[in-house]
């Protein structure tokens, strides 16, 4: 297993492409219970693969992430072959909050002598989407460009 398996609220969701993916490997509908019933590990071997293809696919297309907490805000820029990163550091005493949009904007507008910046680029240790899901995993969440440009903006 390369990321991790659906849940079974998301699989419910992806119920129509779990079925074509089952179709395209030889299992139809009645052999999918029987499966699921008398070899209970290899249905969940299906599943596991099935869950690393839409992985995979939805890593491919993330671009940004950003990783918030009440000290600090890290936007991630994923590219072709390295990963960027700006970072907002709340300075010691600095009473700002960047865990949210609100704060971040109002620590960026009124009081920006109380944050510190800095940006670093690395090139994929692992694989683009190995990395991104790693940090997933650690609490990052989808960005966007806007924020990543009004950053670089800054610096």
């Amino acid at each position: 297993m390369k990321y991790r398996v659906l849940s079974d609220e998301e699989l419910q969701h992806l119920e129509g492409d779990l079925k074509a993916f089952l179709i395209i490997n030889g299992v139809h509908g009645e052999e999918w219970a029987k499966l699921n019933q008398e070899e209970p590990q290899k249905a969940l071997e299906l599943v596991e693969l099935f869950s690393d293809q839409v992985m995979q696919t939805v890593y491919e297309k993330v671009k940004f992430l950003e990783h918030r907490a009440p000290d600090s805000c890290i936007v991630f820029h994923f590219g072709e072959n390295e990963q960027e990163l700006i970072a907002i550091q709340k300075n010691p005493g600095s009473v700002v909050d960047l865990s949210s949009v609100e704060g971040i904007h109002e620590a960026l507008t009124k009081t920006p002598g109380d944050l510190s910046f800095f940006t670093s680029k690395k090139h994929y240790n692992d694989s683009r989407e190995l990395e991104i899901h790693r940090l997933i995993e650690q609490g990052a969440v989808l960005s966007d460009a806007g924020f990543w440009n009004s950053l670089k903006e800054i610096l």
